[in-house]
């Protein structure tokens, strides 16, 4: 949360600083590949679950930038291998793995700060926040028929009430960091790229499990979790610069 705290509030200084500066604007749209892994632990009591997720992304995305504030709109998809063990004591209780397709619809907002190299070249360090809405959620678990995750058709599916979680279970918020390079082709047209890391906060699915361990038959007491999910990502596209 705090983190949150510190990129809103530097966002909103750099758009004040954008809105005193001599804005150019530029719009235009490219591709992304990158990859996102995930490494969790829940532990309490007596009950220890582990989840970890590999998956190649790749998508395709439309910009606009205001000098100072780049706001993108990028449709992405994976490919992913994954695995998730529950343990109750030293007895396994549950356990799923096998591979995955996912597809989001992510919306982000990046802060930027332009160094002019030269004539033809323009670099710029970047924080900021994005958030990947779910549109597709599917399991092939390992030797089992491929199922559409969204419709909780497994138990580990399912919240503390024992309902079907919905699919905006699996949306998430990310914080950003990284640096791109503008190189101006000729005139207003010029080649983008960006490389980026995004740090994923939890979501509701994987918080939820901290209330589903609570109940029989695992009582956990107090449970905790603890791990990161991270993403590397490469961005290259074209623009043109209107200002």
């Amino acid at each position: 949360m705090k983190k949150t705290v510190f990129v809103f509030f530097l966002l909103i200084s750099l758009l004040k600083n954008a809105a005193a500066a001599d804005l150019s604007l530029s719009s235009g749209g490219g591709g992304s590949l990158g990859y996102t892994f995930t490494r969790y632990t829940l532990e309490g009591g007596k009950v220890k679950s582990t989840q970890s997720m590999d998956r190649l992304d790749y998508g395709g995305f439309l910009f606009f930038d205001a000098t100072y504030a780049e706001f993108s709109v990028m449709i992405q998809e994976g490919i992913n291998s994954y695995e998730e063990d529950m343990i109750l004591e030293v007895s396994s209780l549950s356990g799923d793995k096998g591979k995955g397709l996912e597809r989001s619809l992510g919306l982000s907002l990046i802060g930027k700060y332009p160094f002019k190299i030269n004539e033809k070249i323009v670099w710029f360090p970047m924080l900021g926040v994005e958030y990947q809405i779910a549109l597709l959620q599917r399991r092939h678990p390992d030797g089992d028929l491929e199922y559409d995750r969204s419709k909780g058709a497994l138990a580990a599916d399912r919240d503390k009430n024992d309902k079907p979680y919905p699919l905006s279970a699996w949306n998430s918020f990310w914080i950003d960091a990284g640096a791109g390079l503008d190189y101006y082709v000729t005139g207003p047209l010029f080649l983008r790229s960006e490389l980026l890391f995004g740090f994923r906060l939890p979501t509701v699915y994987e918080l939820g499990a901290l209330e589903v361990v609570k109940k029989p038959p695992m009582n956990a007491v107090n449970p905790r979790l603890g791990g990161l999910t991270g993403s590397p990502k490469l961005k290259i596209c074209m623009g043109y610069r209107f200002k």
